[in-house]
């Protein structure tokens, strides 16, 4: 390990690997198994010190990543690879590259496997640490209590608004709405019946109602992370791909309304809180998400600017989405009509459905237009419950910040 001293002549730079110094005998060892000769001796001179073999252990590790699908990917190279980006990672944290050094950590987080997924964590929090202590020694402390640099402003133009929402948006039946509602009586009125309903007054408590629509704050927590966006019109579309950009870059995108080469940037479905923990600790797992005894599945973040729009879809688990900054508009269609909307018969794509209701082709689905649906405009500070194979179609109409819970019912409640 790298001993370089610390730039202004503090004590060494570096971070602790225990679960690395542990388990790389054995993950070598199964590495080596599977034909990874030349990483295996590029990981022996990388722990030794070597900064260009540790970068070519990770090249190789990439290049496995990337050999076919990703569920056909061997687990052993995505523990491979966040190994290659320890050893790289501490060589840039010891030469006081933070920037770097997070981007590298926060790709094995993404792209590597769950091994030593503590030592990069543990890792990340040691390297953020260092960072602020600099910009702050710099002269560079962030007083974002007092900042003016809103994420989202509450100017709303209604009118506008409704030319942009699909036909038949907002009139007909709209989504009902609950204050504070308890916990049996979410049970009894929408759980146990299968009915959405938005619920006001929940979310008073986040730190996250005030602090993510500073972005002043954000940028302090995240910039400098590294996270995967979506880019392009959504994902049924030819031209949709995604990209790894930092956090401060996709800030920059949504000040310039989102825009991209490629079309609007859109963090989409990403498990934003496991990656980056003082964004965690900015909001509270809803008390409906512990209904019918089941256990949380997912807790992921939607960050994005105005017109992102999540296509017809339906989803496997019992849903709140807990809107934090700006406003959505949702659309949502009962399970027992999925026939009706034509879901894609490829497996991949089952649980999307055909009609594109920004545009629908009248010719192919001549009835899509009657059907029933419930739909609302989703404000902040209320959470919507969306249960399992509703259909739901998701347009943001300001820059938006929100919070899906994904829950599934206990073996009990599953059998009533």
């Amino acid at each position: 390990m790298s001993t370089t001293t610390a730039p202004g002549g503090d004590s060494p730079l570096k971070f602790e690997t225990p679960v690395l110094d542990t388990e790389s005998p054995a993950l070598l060892h199964s590495i080596s198994e599977h034909g990874g000769y030349a990483y295996v001796s590029m990981a022996a001179m990388a722990a030794a010190g070597d900064f260009r073999a540790a970068e070519a252990a990770r090249e190789m590790a990439w290049e496995q990543l990337h050999s076919g699908p990703w569920h056909s990917v061997l687990p052993v190279w995505r523990d491979a690879y966040s190994m290659a980006c320890l050893h790289v990672a501490k060589h840039h944290f010891s030469n006081g590259e933070f920037r770097e050094a997070l981007r590298v950590l926060d790709m094995g987080i993404i792209m590597g496997g769950t091994l030593l997924r503590k030592d990069l964590d543990s890792a990340v929090d040691r390297v953020s640490e260092k960072a602020r202590s600099a910009r702050v020694s710099d002269g560079r402390c962030e007083d974002f209590e007092n900042s003016e640099h809103r994420l989202v402003d509450h100017d709303f133009d209604m009118p506008k608004v409704l030319q942009l929402l699909p036909v038949k948006s907002l009139a007909s039946k709209i989504v009902v709405k609950r204050s504070a509602l308890s916990l049996d009586k979410f049970m009894k009125d929408h759980y146990m019946s299968g009915s959405p309903v938005i619920i006001s007054d929940c979310m008073a408590h986040w730190p996250a109602k005030t602090k993510w629509n500073n972005i002043d704050y954000l940028q302090k927590v995240a910039g400098d992370r590294t996270i995967p966006v979506e880019v392009g019109k959504n994902y049924l579309c030819a031209e949709w791909k995604q990209e790894l950009i930092t956090f401060s870059e996709f800030l920059q995108r949504i000040k310039s309304n989102g825009s991209s080469p490629g079309g609007p940037t859109y963090l989409a479905q990403h498990p934003l809180f496991d990656q980056i923990n003082e964004l965690r600790r900015d909001i509270f797992i809803p008390d409906y998400c512990f209904a019918g005894g089941g256990e949380l599945r997912s807790l992921n973040a939607w960050f994005g600017p105005s017109g992102t729009v999540t296509p017809l879809h339906h989803d496997p688990h019992h849903n709140i989405l807990a809107q934090v900054v700006g406003k959505k508009y949702i659309r949502l269609y009962s399970a027992s009509i999925s026939e009706d909307l034509f879901p894609y018969p490829d497996t991949m794509l089952s649980n999307s459905s055909q009609v594109d209701l920004d545009d629908i082709d009248e010719r192919k689905f001549p009835k899509v237009q009657d059907l029933e649906f419930v739909d609302c405009i989703l404000e902040e500070g209320e959470m919507l419950y969306i249960p399992p194979k509703w259909w739901h179609y998701v347009r943001s109409l300001t820059t938006s910040c929100s919070v899906s819970f994904w829950w599934s019912e206990g073996e009990s409640s599953a059998e009533c």
